[in-house]
């Protein structure tokens, strides 16, 4: 197969040799004639350009203060342990057993966190447990409203809340930011960055608004809802800070604007 190769090769030189004598001879003996133009070339358009990796706006890095480096992380599956240990010296082993899911911490505080400013907040997926009873209204009719006492129900977790160290807190944030990384990624978004979502959520549930009380309500179902559609109409999240009250709400903004300033580089705007 090898020696008809080389043959072919050869023939087709050869050829190609004559065929460039002819025209050479032809080139030298007609008359001279004028060269039509090449054709015009249509340029094709330039390829649109590659999209961009998304811009990181609050990197991690730029906030952590930590000498020396800390010891590797155990994987994302086995993190529950050290989490809840590092929650239970923050807030107390008696609350963090009573009011944290002990499994999946890290996927459950992700997934929250991403869906806090969307309709619904599936429960499910909080990491931590609901608070207890139900919601206490007044009035009949046209003048169902969320009771003034309402708010006691949410008393105790905006307590503890305010009794959490701003920094402290950020600081098992940051110590275990790779697995916050890790599982916002599994979660769908595989170019996303975490602590950039994170403070997202934190603005917007700071723009949640403050009504005046009474907030009313209605019950066509089940299920109450706000009589103003411009509160119905609210994300779950903003939803939850109206429900706990202004006083309560206002105290978990400014909680939540400390936590925001340890963990960004420059202040919110």
């Amino acid at each position: 197969m090898e020696a008809d190769r080389s043959i072919w090769w050869w023939v087709a030189g050869m050829l190609a040799a004559l065929a460039a004598a002819v025209a050479g001879y032809w080139y030298l003996t007609r008359p001279p004639a004028v060269t039509p133009p090449p054709p015009a070339v249509k340029a094709e358009p330039a390829p649109p350009p590659a999209p961009a990796e998304p811009a990181i706006e609050h990197p991690v890095e730029a906030v952590k203060q930590e000498a020396p480096p800390p010891a590797p992380l155990p994987a994302l599956a086995d993190s529950d342990s050290s989490l809840l240990s590092a929650i239970s010296n923050l807030i107390g082993a008696k609350r963090a057993q009573e009011w944290i899911y002990p499994d999946g911490i890290v996927r459950r505080f992700v997934a929250t966190i991403d869906n806090l400013p969307r309709e619904k907040a599936a429960p499910r997926l909080m990491p931590a447990k609901p608070v207890g009873g139900p919601i206490s209204v007044t009035g009949p009719g046209e003048a169902l409203a969320i009771a003034p006492d309402n708010a006691a129900r949410y008393a105790p977790y905006v307590q503890m809340l305010e009794r959490v160290d701003a920094k402290q807190l950020a600081g098992i944030y940051l110590r275990y930011y790779p697995w916050f990384q890790q599982a916002y990624e599994e979660l769908g978004y595989p170019k996303g960055y975490f602590n950039d979502r994170l403070v997202a959520v934190i603005d917007h549930l700071l723009a949640a608004p403050e009504p005046s009380e009474p907030i009313l309500l209605t019950q066509p179902k089940v299920l109450y809802q706000y009589q103003d559609p411009q509160l119905e109409a609210l994300s779950a999240g903003q939803k939850t800070l109206v429900r706990m009250g202004p006083d309560n709400a206002r105290r978990v903004k400014a909680k939540l604007r400390e936590v925001r300033r340890e963990v960004t580089a420059s202040p919110r705007k």
